[in-house]
């Protein structure tokens, strides 16, 4: 997403919707980050005028206008990388938008949600793709570390992982609050029958 004409423009769709590690993985590799908030009434560039443009999830459908208004302006902003080679990345309402802008279709209540991490798999034609070059179809756990939680859907087939991030130890000693796991900031996935 590297660009030499600004921030990347980040859209965020709702209040806990931010750029969150995206935003620091941007951040430090050198880019600016501008985080633009329309559902608090902050007004989207018209043009993207070259910069990258990162489009955020949110609870609605790429074509919701009724409830989100600012909706058009993103798709627009969308539309506006396709045509002008912009950089892009769309994350979940995001990567709608940019199927739905590029000609897909995104259909609402089609199957069960798919919510925090789900299991997938690769078609054959992503092969190829240097995305997704070099996973393995499964993985193994190392010797040491134990199981010690299982999907109820599909035991023993669906692998399952927590991140676990070290708080290092000056922020334990010096910033406890900060080493402490902001509320409400859990994910689950979605595994019941």
């Amino acid at each position: 997403m590297q660009s030499g004409r600004g921030p990347v423009l980040a859209v965020q769709h709702t209040e806990r919707g931010g750029p969150g590690r995206v935003g620091d993985w941007l951040r430090e590799a050198g880019l600016d980050v501008r985080v633009v908030r329309p559902y608090a009434g902050e007004a989207l560039p018209a043009s993207l005028d070259g910069r990258p443009l990162l489009v955020l999830g949110g609870g609605y459908l790429p074509d919701d206008d009724a409830r989100a208004p600012w909706l058009p302006a993103t798709r627009h902003l969308v539309a506006q990388a396709l045509a002008d080679g912009s950089p892009m990345l769309g994350i979940c309402l995001g990567g709608q938008m940019l199927a739905q802008v590029a000609g897909g279709t995104v259909a609402a209540d089609h199957g069960r949600p798919e919510l925090g991490s789900t299991a997938i798999t690769l078609r054959p034609e992503a092969a190829d793709d240097p995305l997704l070059h070099g996973l393995g179809p499964v993985f193994r756990l190392p010797s040491a570390p134990r199981r010690l939680a299982r999907a109820l859907a599909a035991p023993g087939t669906r692998p399952s992982t927590v991140q676990y991030e070290a708080v290092p130890p000056a922020r334990r000693e010096h910033a406890p609050d900060a080493a402490r796991p902001p509320s409400g900031r859990r994910r689950e996935s979605e595994d019941r029958p």
